[in-house]
This record gives structure tokens, C-alpha cells and sequence, in this order.
């Protein structure tokens, strides 16, 4: 049974300590938190970020050099053929979607922006392929933007801590957390999330015996209070 000064911290505790909690835990024991896609400049990360929707990071690192090499910056894949990108990237999910987004993207980088792969989310956004969870990966990892990507990991991984609540949307989620993070570590707190929930807060079976979190995540509480009862 749960000593019972971990409900007493659980059902005490506000938004606001949760939050505190929560990002001093991260900085003591993951000080260093990156994205683990490989890239050499603004171009290859968002390459890489458009191919890595519904894919892993580790297939895509697998993929990226031979496109790169290739096609290593946009003026080059702006004058490929659509199915030509498509046998570099047809073992990662939904290639033929994404053949034609990294093809248009790069053509409205030569275009518009001198094939230079803008700073801002919402120019960025302007790109094919690029939703605002993209965006907002290249402009924080890239140009310390302080903004919130959330992925799958992300929304998951806050709603189960308790850091969010009543969000039914990533754009819910990325209010709530950019509201309660301090701005310098926005772009650290998007991988901190990430990772945990790649390795320890799984979806199907969280590893809450590895996790440090459980003395006040809601999910870890809510779960042993039913098993209990």
C-alpha cells in the first residue's frame, strides 16, 4: 500500500508545485535533453522532422543520409523529381504524402524565402508539410524559440503527470504548458517530455517502477488508488 504521505502530497498539491516539481526533477536528472534526430543545419532538421510524423526517430536516421546526400539543400531537392525523393524515403511511413511535402516545402524555400528555412513558426507554417507541432520543433531546437511542440509523447506524458487539465488538444496542451514553464526552458522541457515518454512513460505499459515522478503524478496515484480499493 502507498504510504499515505503520497496522497497527501497528491491531493494538496496545485498546478504550480506540480510544475516545480516536475522541472526540478528533469534538471537534476536529465540536464542534458535533445532531440535524437541527427542534423547538421536547418534544413536537415526539418527534413528530418517531416519525415519522423508517425515514424521513429531511428528510422528516420536511417533514411536522412542518402536523401541528404543527394539532395543536401533545397535547391537540389526543389528540382527533383517527386518519385525520385520517394525511393529515398519509401520505407518510412506514408512516403508518398511525404515525397510530395518535402518536394513542395523545398521549392517554396527557393521561392520565398532565398532557400533559407525561416525562424518564425508561423512563416514556417506557411511550408508544405509543416504543421504547427513542426513548426514549433524547428524553431525551438534550431532558433531557441520559446515554443511548445507537442507530439504524441508530450500530450500523453502531461496529462498523466497532472501537469494539464481538461486538455483535448495539443494546442490546449501547448497553452497550458507554455503558460507554466519558464520561456528559457521550453525548448529543454519539449524533449524532457518526449524522451520520458519514449522510455518510462510508454503507452501501453509505463514503467512507473523506474520513474521519479510518481510521488505526485496523477496517472501513478489514480492507478494505485483503484488496486487498493
Amino acid at each position: 500500500m502507498l504510504p499515505y504521505s503520497h496522497y497527501n502530497i497528491y491531493t494538496t498539491m496545485t498546478i504550480k508545485e506540480r510544475f516545480k516539481r516536475t522541472i526540478s526533477y528533469f534538471l537534476i536528472n536529465h540536464p542534458i535533453a535533445e532531440t535524437e534526430l541527427n542534423y547538421k543545419n536547418p534544413f536537415e532538421l526539418i527534413v528530418a522532422v517531416i519525415l519522423s510524423a508517425q515514424c521513429t526517430d531511428k528510422r528516420v536516421n536511417m533514411i536522412v543520409p542518402a536523401l541528404l546526400k543527394k539532395y543536401p539543400a533545397a535547391k537540389a531537392m526543389a528540382e527533383a523529381e517527386v518519385e525520385d525523393i520517394f525511393e529515398y524515403i519509401k520505407s518510412c511511413s506514408y512516403p508518398n504524402n511525404k515525397s510530395k511535402h518535402l518536394s513542395g516545402m523545398s521549392k517554396m524555400l527557393i521561392s520565398e524565402f532565398e532557400g533559407i528555412v525561416p525562424s518564425e513558426p508561423l512563416l514556417l507554417q506557411r511550408l508544405p508539410g509543416v504543421g504547427r507541432k513542426t513548426a514549433n520543433v524547428v524553431a525551438s531546437v534550431i532558433f531557441g524559440k520559446p515554443v511548445m511542440a507537442v507530439d504524441t509523447h508530450v500530450f500523453r506524458v502531461s496529462t498523466r503527470i497532472g501537469l494539464v487539465k481538461n486538455a483535448k488538444t495539443p494546442l490546449m496542451v501547448e497553452n497550458q504548458l507554455s503558460a507554466n514553464i519558464p520561456s528559457d526552458l521550453i525548448h529543454k522541457a519539449h524533449h524532457w517530455l518526449i524522451l520520458h515518454g519514449r522510455y518510462i512513460c510508454k503507452a501501453r505499459k509505463p514503467l512507473c517502477g523506474q520513474c521519479g515522478l510518481t510521488e505526485f503524478c496523477k496517472y501513478f496515484m489514480e492507478n494505485n488508488i483503484k488496486q487498493q480499493n
